[in-house]
């Protein structure tokens, strides 16, 4: 049976699809993958996967550059005729189930990571956008039989609650899954404590609330450096700028240390991690630093609470609170035996609930079960 994944970039469907694209693969199905043209396409041909180039534009919306979008996956549909389709991410899902209906595609699954900017910031352009935006969901939505693969439950509920799905096609899958071997738990370094925000410096992420915080800890004298981990995303709405980003820098208030590559080397380099973020789907940077043995100070908000149950493996609290973020990353720079056995919880914790493998045999599930729902 021929599988299409449908991403806006090859990075990102490399960095967060692959496992569960291999899976599919010695199951014995024929993968194709389409994506903007990128650097990644190499390894997803090496790997014995079809890539199709489609003129993804991840942030900007030009009307006809959009039509184009959708005329192009529409070819591809036609052309190649999948049995099964996989839509990856907000954009992807939209134009790709519309192209599915348009084109008889038989089976559709979307996956999302979070509502994405338009739910999770409430500006006058967005609420503006937002009555659009479901109007299309519900258009996209319509196909007779799809699966839709959220990353938590609250997500889940809004889509349910909002008409646009049946609660019986939303499917739970946590996260892409972590590879344990990979992030494997390592002691707290030695020296003073180090607290590291590891992101795309968006202020949606919380970024500056965190920064907020370390000055807060700073005037306290805590004994502890803070660091922003992440590269600038051009073209986000949210995107802080580079400028700011050095600006703090030579305030001397955090650290910015640009994209990292290694995440595993990253965490080993520090005691605690820090995502105070406004909303996620399930945040794979958190389920990472959690099988790596750190505890995690995040928000009580979608996402972030599936991956920290407060006072077990991290503390979460309130978002846009820089106060309350001060004081929760001031008790663990304090108490180095509870950031341990918080993070001994996090890594039984992942291994139980987040692991790749997990990840991998859920979606097959999902795939498997409509195959077999549109046979019956």
């Amino acid at each position: 049976m021929k599988l299409l994944y449908v991403c806006n970039v090859p990075e990102y469907f490399c960095a967060h699809r692959l496992p569960v694209a291999l899976g599919a693969q010695r199951k014995g199905y024929e993968i194709h993958v389409a994506t903007a043209e990128g650097a990644a396409v190499k390894t997803i041909k090496k790997l014995g996967f079809v890539h199709h180039p489609i003129p993804f534009r991840r942030w900007e919306i030009n009307l006809f550059h959009e039509i184009k979008t959708l005329w192009s996956l529409c070819r591809l549909y036609r052309k190649i005729k999948p049995d099964l389709t996989h839509h990856i991410t907000i954009k992807p899902v939209i134009y790709g189930s519309i192209a599915a209906r348009l084109t008889g595609a038989p089976r559709v699954v979307n996956a999302i990571s979070g509502l994405g900017y338009v739910f999770s910031v409430n500006d006058l352009k967005t609420k503006i956008l937002r009555p659009l935006v479901v109007l299309i969901y519900k258009l996209a939505y319509g196909h007779p039989c799809l699966r839709l693969i959220v990353e938590n439950p609250d997500d889940g509920r809004f889509f349910v609650s909002a008409g646009l799905i049946r609660n019986e096609n939303v499917v739970m899958v946590q996260g892409v899954g972590v590879d344990m071997e990979r992030f494997r738990a390592t002691p707290e370094p030695e020296g003073p404590v180090r607290v590291v925000l590891p992101s795309r410096m968006l202020w949606d992420k919380g970024v500056g609330e965190f920064v907020e915080a370390a000055r807060l800890l700073n005037t306290q004298e805590a004994k502890a450096w803070f660091a922003l981990a992440g590269g600038v995303e051009e073209g986000n709405p949210t995107a802080i700028e580079a400028s700011q980003l050095e600006a703090w820098k030579q305030e001397g208030v955090v650290d910015w240390l640009g994209h990292c590559e290694d995440m595993s080397r990253l965490f080993s380099e520090f005691h605690l991690v820090c995502l105070p973020s406004y909303r996620e789907g399930l945040p794979l940077v958190l389920a990472e630093a959690a099988s790596c043995g750190r505890a995690i100070v995040t928000t009580d908000a979608p996402g972030c609470r599936e991956i920290v149950r407060d006072g077990h493996n991290g503390l979460l609290v309130p978002i846009k609170n820089a106060e309350a973020l001060a004081n929760a990353m001031k008790t663990l720079i304090e108490d180095p035996e509870l950031r341990r056995q918080m993070g001994r919880r996090g890594r039984e914790m992942v291994e139980k609930e987040f692991s790749v493998e997990r990840v991998v045999d859920k979606t097959l599930n999902v795939y498997q079960d409509l195959i077999a729902c549109r046979q019956s």
